[in-house]
């Protein structure tokens, strides 16, 4: 069955079927493959993509960047400091001037009601670069990694720890759902998804085939997996005072030796990045005088073993965002 995603949002993989995503994957790994044999089809020449950034990024602005330019699209990148949007302008006009100029929104904040909105009156696609319920572009990065390293995806053990209701935990859930993995949220049951995303999620992997889990204890949650993923335990946006709640929620759900060796000899670690592992950053070093740990999510020596695949999650990033772009723009 052919698939036609153009003029489609990209908004969660909530709106898409397993037939599309499996699409979107394809493309991803073709894509790159191009890329690496010097292939250029510039397949968006002349079309002109505007990045809205509330939150700041690494990866996330420079893998929409370099997929827009090695597609020959030209970019024009906006943050909060110079856009009205929201301030003297509504959303809704904003998305309205900003559909005349450009072919394609990207949007990277708070809300998902902005990027939601901003799909429904700009009149072109719109692309969520990471909202505080969903992060789809990463999503496929993430497949695409695991994909890479197993050579499927249909019955993965895939094993989430940390804080399981943010962003990420509820993206992984929705995505081993509609793609067959078996995924497991290894969390404080303070920090599980919501009910009505379990249940939705629960629905769509009785439909492929897979399981949805929820346990509060490690051995439980790590063992026999293929995959385990954490993420930082504090998202942008929330206040300082929160470390120290999420620090005595969070320790026994970081990633280290032990819970890889509760994992199946293959596994693999991922993280969608940045990680503190270490104390070679301003917030390391900040926990570090204050609570005495020197390593939060995960231990320097699990992020930096032979099965740590981040590297090849991040530059997947760039892959798959371009798949997205050309399927939905060109």
């Amino acid at each position: 069955m052919a698939v036609n995603l153009k003029g489609r949002s990209f908004l969660t993989l909530l709106d898409f079927t397993p037939h599309e995503i499996r699409y979107l994957l394809d493309l991803s790994h073709d894509l790159k493959a191009k890329k690496r044999a010097g292939v250029h089809e510039q397949m968006l020449k002349n079309k002109n993509v505007v990045l809205l950034f509330e939150k700041t990024s690494t990866r996330t602005r420079c893998a929409f960047e370099v997929a827009c330019h090695d597609e020959g699209a030209s970019v024009t990148f906006l943050d909060s400091s110079s856009s009205q949007m929201g301030k003297k302008e509504s959303l809704e006009d904003t998305a309205k001037v900003l559909g005349r100029f450009f072919d394609g929104i990207e949007y990277r904040g708070f809300d998902q009601d902005v990027v939601e909105l901003l799909a429904k009156h700009s009149g072109v696609p719109v692309f969520n670069g990471l909202t505080d319920e969903y992060h789809p572009t990463q999503m496929l990065a993430d497949m695409m990694t695991i994909e890479e390293k197993f050579g499927k995806l249909k019955g993965i053990n895939f094993t989430y720890m940390g804080d399981a209701r943010n962003n990420m935990g509820n993206s992984l859930m929705i995505a081993c759902a509609k793609l067959g993995l078996n995924f497991t949220a290894c969390a404080p049951k303070e920090l599980w998804p919501t009910d009505e995303l379990v249940a939705k999620c629960k629905k769509i992997a009785s439909e492929s085939d897979c399981t949805i889990t929820l346990t509060e204890d490690v051995k439980e949650g790590t063992t026999n997996a293929d995959v385990i993923y954490t993420d930082i335990w504090v998202s942008m946006g929330e206040p300082p005072e929160v470390w120290e709640t999420r620090i005595k929620l969070l320790s026994k759900y970081q990633v280290n030796s032990d819970a890889m060796k509760n994992a199946k000899k293959d596994a693999i670690f991922m993280h969608c990045l940045p990680s503190f592992h270490d104390t070679n950053t301003k917030v390391g070093e900040d926990i570090a005088k204050k609570f005495g740990i020197n390593e939060m999510e995960v231990t320097d020596e699990v992020f930096r073993c032979k099965q740590s695949v981040v590297f090849d999650e991040a530059e997947n990033r760039m892959h798959s965002i371009k798949a997205v772009l050309v399927s939905m723009m060109s």
